[in-house]
């Protein structure tokens, strides 16, 4: 099969990754052999690509949004049978046992592993996943369509719990990819009053165009103050404005896995007035579900923009660049 490594991980615009021939992986006793149908090209991919995070699994296959039919079965594998539709995402194992998992916060897990990143992910043409780790994935969506979801969809849903957003609230969304359109979406149809922060012209076009009351500059004060906030763009900086435009008892969640340093925060400005910063981290099977189901209900309009996986290199680098508006994916 065709698959792309990282075999040097630098900037993408340098080519960090490698396109090989490789063995078409054999499925462990838990797992499903997956045909890949579509893989989204995330943030994290670029970090994974660019060394902003560190190597787990030398030479590793990135993406972890990943749609595909299943194949082949490990013979413990339960759950799915050959020929059905399956997501793969972000989240690829815990231990069950820890204190985390026992509560619930299996994202928080220490020996929790990741898709493209523990494990060879979604460029190539084939990958595995637990069975337990897979997902069933609504109806009514193409492939492609259903790539992001299955993590810039899912993260941004578990950062926007996170945020607290009251019932009927403003919410502020900070940088506007793949992420951002999708959580938006879901704000919206739950009731939020929606203000997008962006630096790119066709973002912005896009978030007044799926229902956001207004859109404007990254750094921009929006035209009243915050209940909630999510910050999606990797940028330290931009903390320290989403924090000041919160109203009183407002939360701002960071749901990037890398960000840029953040600047001093002046206590008065910035958090006096029960203002809370949180961070995202990963999210749990629970909240993969309950998004999915979601997204079952509420068609949501996914803008996404194709890519062959010969092009992956390419993606990664447009990505970087920030020359996609919404969320690309590669088909193969």
């Amino acid at each position: 099969m065709r698959a792309f490594r990282v075999t040097c991980p630098r900037p993408a615009a340098e080519g960090p990754l490698e396109l090989v021939d490789a063995a078409v992986p054999e499925p462990g006793t838990d797992e499903l052999l997956v045909q890949v149908l579509a893989c989204g090209v995330c943030r994290t991919d670029l970090h994974v690509a660019e060394g902003d995070l560190p190597v787990h699994r030398p030479g590793v296959v990135p993406g972890h949004e990943v749609v595909g039919r299943v194949v082949r079965r490990g013979h413990r594998a339960t759950g799915f049978a050959e020929g059905d539709r399956v997501g793969v995402a972000w989240l690829r194992g815990t231990c069950g046992t820890c204190r985390f998992c026992r509560r619930g916060a299996e994202n928080l897990c220490p020996s929790s592993e990741y898709t493209g990143w523990d494990a060879d992910g979604g460029y190539a043409e084939y990958t595995t996943v637990p069975a337990d780790y897979a997902h069933r994935l609504p109806e009514g969506y193409t492939d492609a369509d259903l790539a992001p979801l299955l993590c810039a969809g899912i993260i941004g849903f578990h950062a926007l719990r996170r945020a607290e957003l009251p019932a009927g609230g403003r919410l502020g969304v900070y940088g506007f990819g793949g992420s951002a359109h999708l959580a938006t979406q879901v704000a919206l149809a739950e009731g939020a009053t929606v203000h997008v922060m962006t630096r790119s012209p066709a973002a912005q076009e896009l978030a007044l165009r799926l229902g956001a009351a207004s859109a404007q500059g990254a750094a921009d004060p929006p035209p009243e103050p915050l209940d909630a906030a999510i910050l999606f763009a990797p940028a330290g900086e931009l903390v320290l404005p989403a924090l000041e435009a919160l109203d009183r008892g407002g939360t701002l969640a960071v749901a990037g896995i890398h960000l840029t340093d953040v600047p001093v925060l002046g206590y008065r400005r910035h958090l006096f007035q029960e203002r809370t910063l949180r961070s995202v981290t990963s999210n749990t099977r629970a909240d993969a579900r309950e998004f999915l189901r979601i997204a079952g209900e509420h068609h949501l309009d996914v803008t996404t923009v194709p890519y062959p996986l010969d092009k992956a290199g390419e993606a990664l680098a447009d990505l970087a660049a920030d020359r996609i508006t919404g969320a690309a994916v590669l088909i193969p």
